[in-house]
């Protein structure tokens, strides 16, 4: 801790956060950007102090204060959106800390804080708030609250929301953020950093395709790889609230929180709740510099697969290849060809549990359908992984459909509105309810069938689907989300705890739930229910600001793909696939031999490359041809790349742009192949001369070149991609 005055300084990993704390006052953040260097022996924060807004003294209190506090209430004067709403026997409660306290962990011998933790006790209105703001390696900072109930009087203490911010400069004056729908998921969106108190509230019981995903703050349009930015991710899969306050009094704040339900959170005396962690990430090094930071804090999160130890297989999944109509000899057939060409991983979809002929029967009752199966899938099982793959199936355990045994049996664990009971088709999503997993009983049914099964199937990995909106949460009487949610969580833990080595895929109609919440108990997600490879450029680029590539399910599908009927070259498909943890989603049963032998080449050059796609970082190419993607990952030492350069529609220009490669060593000799196991792309017009040695051994140039010059990207026809393999000699 660097402690001058009433000062206290983190710093990790290129991120500095400059704290105020006064005495008995919550802390003020004073900075939060890039690590200026300030070092113990410095006089640096007396002059930063000098130069910025004095902490104003309680007595002047509210006229003069104008920098928020962690938790920016209206007693601070601030005019914006309180961090805290609540209320008891009907009276608010407006927080006046009697004491704070604060201390600071280290990590490393350089004298500075990792993270802070303030306890504030307010003795009238008996209230207790613990607050850690702590920066993890890679120098993503995580801020979760804990807001107690101190009184022993009746009432109960009512929170509205318990909302975390962190300010930015003034000259922040764009703001990007996300909707989207199924299957065409984070759709950027950018505007002007809004005036006031704004906030964006997702309501879909779950993150939700239309989620705000992010708030992201530059100067100007956010670039990849250049440009400093400030940017906000509710680690949280239930409902959600993001927040600007963009006052003319005070610095902007940027923000989250989780969105709470009506008296959902009601704390007897001595009960506390505790808000889901807010992820803030600052790079002075556009979006990809943020991405990396979330990048580093998942992989680092325990229980995590490293890639490094264990490469993710290559998957096939049989949705796309056999939807409903499951026949044992088929999908052994189907898995023989899977090994042939070298996937690693044969997961069977929906349709095979009781009832289950299409999507309106049988969800709640996880036991093999005996009509469809009449041996069961041991058999199907033991054939899989005879052929040396893993065994994967799809469950989809926080759902029940009405007519399933389940939903005869218990309608009391239907997850729903008293209003609705009896339960009527009209209130039903996709002719399914949820499952009242916060209730004990229902939570059992779902583990013990769950678990038999992994048991005795030897199940290796789990589809985990979650196909509808949760609109009508109540449980035992109140709102029941959080609840529902932190099951959920609980579930996926039990289940990884209670059989070492299973791996879990988080899927919701594809994307409708990909955030860090839901990625600390899941191994993966599934980016998209479209496997079309022009949308899934633009979906994947997105999702990976926050989830790293090796965490994204990204698969190749048959042409035309089903969600869009947009048809393209296997080329395509596989290149933009590589872009993520790569799979099949086909009937390859029904490919040609030309076909199987490019997908067989396809495996082979995913499992080649795969050590470097998902432990690299992250980069992207500021073109500015709107038709035109670049996306690559560079080896930490620098010695080996991998791009991926592509088109959505036609070219702009005609003469196309540079791909400059970052991250290399400026003074090695690099090769550069044109990786084209897969089919070679088209393009007309004329072909850069660098193109006919990187296809016959490879052309030579230097990292400086490549960084400041840059490659001359060939006049690509429209969704058509080339793959370069860059590698120092």
């Amino acid at each position: 801790m660097f402690d001058q005055g009433s000062h206290v300084v983190l710093k990790r990993d290129g991120v500095c956060v400059v704290l105020k704390t006064p005495a008995n006052e919550m802390p003020q953040v004073e900075y939060w950007g890039r690590d200026f260097g300030v070092g113990q022996s410095e006089p640096l924060l007396a002059q930063l102090d000098a130069m910025t807004l004095k902490v104003t003294p309680p007595q002047e209190k509210p006229d003069a204060a104008l920098r928020p506090s962690l938790l920016p209430q209206g007693a601070e004067a601030f005019a914006g959106r309180p961090g805290l709403e609540a209320y008891r026997g009907g009276k608010p409660v407006f927080a006046r800390w009697t004491t704070v306290e604060t201390s600071v962990t280290y990590e490393g011998a350089d004298g500075f804080g990792s993270s802070i933790t303030v306890t504030a006790e307010d003795t009238v209105n008996k209230i207790r708030l613990e607050l850690t703001l702590a920066l993890q390696h890679g120098g993503l900072i995580l801020i979760t609250q804990t807001i107690a109930n101190t009184s022993d009087a009746a009432e109960p203490l009512t929170v509205n929301w318990l909302e975390s911010t962190l300010p930015m400069p003034k000259r922040v004056d764009t703001l990007t953020q996300f909707t989207g729908r199924w299957p065409l998921e984070k759709q950027v969106r950018s505007a002007a950093l809004p005036s006031g108190s704004v906030t964006r509230e997702c309501r879909h019981g779950k993150t939700g395709h239309e989620s705000p995903w992010m708030f992201i703050a530059t100067n100007g349009e956010p670039k990849w790889s250049e440009g400093e930015v400030w940017a906000c991710h509710l680690a949280w899969s239930g409902n959600q609230t993001y927040r600007i306050d963009n006052l003319p009094c005070h610095e902007p704040l940027i923000g989250a929180g989780e969105l709470l339900g009506p008296g959902e959170i009601q704390l007897a005396g001595g009960e506390h709740y505790t808000t889901p962690e807010v992820c803030f990430s600052y790079s002075a090094e556009g979006l990809d510099g943020m991405a990396e930071r979330f990048h580093t804090w998942l992989r680092g999160t325990p229980g995590r697969v490293n890639p490094a130890v264990k490469p993710r297989p290559f998957t096939l999944n049989t949705w796309e290849a056999v939807y409903f109509d499951h026949d044992e000899a088929t999908l052994r057939k189907l898995a023989d060809r899977a090994a042939q060409v070298g996937v690693e991983r044969f997961v069977l979809d929906d349709g095979w549990f009781h009832l289950r002929r299409d999507d309106t029967k049988g969800l709640g009752d996880w036991v093999v359908d005996s009509d469809v199966w009449p041996n069961g899938l041991d058999g199907l099982a033991k054939h899989v992984h005879g052929l040396g793959m893993e065994f994967g199936l799809w469950f989809e355990p926080e759902m029940v459909n009405l007519d399933s045994d389940c939903a005869r049996e218990h309608p009391d664990w239907i997850l729903a509105a008293p209003e609705a009971v009896p339960y009527r088709e009209d209130v039903s999503y996709r002719t399914q309810y949820v499952l009242d997993l916060a209730n004990p009983a229902a939570y059992r049914h779902v583990h013990d069938q769950m678990a038999t099964l992994i048991d005795r199937l030897g199940i290796d990995y789990i589809k985990w689907d979650h196909n509808r909106d949760v609109t009508e949460p109540v449980h035992d009487g109140h709102y029941g989300l959080h609840d529902q949610t932190m099951a959920c969580y609980r579930l996926f833990d039990d289940l990884k705890r209670e059989f070492p080595g299973l791996e879990i895929e988080s899927c919701s109609s594809g994307g409708a739930r990909t955030d860090a919440g839901i990625l600390q108990h899941a191994d993966r997600i599934w980016g998209s229910d479209s496997n079309d490879p022009r949308d899934r450029v633009d979906i994947q680029r997105y999702t990976e600001l926050v989830v790293p590539p090796e965490m994204i399910g990204a698969h190749v599908g048959p042409s035309p793909a089903h969600s869009t009927w947009r048809a393209t070259d296997l080329s395509y498909r596989a290149a933009i696939s590589l872009e993520g943890c790569c799979g099949f989603e086909w009937n390859i049963l029904e490919c040609s031999d030309e076909e199987l032998a490019s997908l067989k080449a396809f495996v082979a050059l995913y499992k080649e490359l795969r050590g470097l796609l998902h432990t690299g970082r992250v980069q992207h190419a500021d073109f500015i041809d709107p038709a035109l993607r670049g996306r690559g990952v560079v080896s930490a030492d620098g010695t080996h790349a991998v791009w991926v350069v592509a088109t959505t529609t036609n070219l702009r220009d005609v003469l196309a742009e540079r791909l400059r490669v970052r991250g290399l060593d400026p003074n090695r000799t690099y090769r550069v192949r044109l990786r084209d196991e897969v089919g070679e792309p088209r393009w007309g017009w004329n072909t850069p001369q660098w193109i006919a040695a990187a296809r016959n051994g490879g052309f030579e140039t230097t990292g400086l070149l490549l960084e400041q010059i840059g490659l001359q990207v060939p006049p690509l026809w429209p969704m058509q991609a080339v793959i370069l393999d860059i590698e120092a000699m």
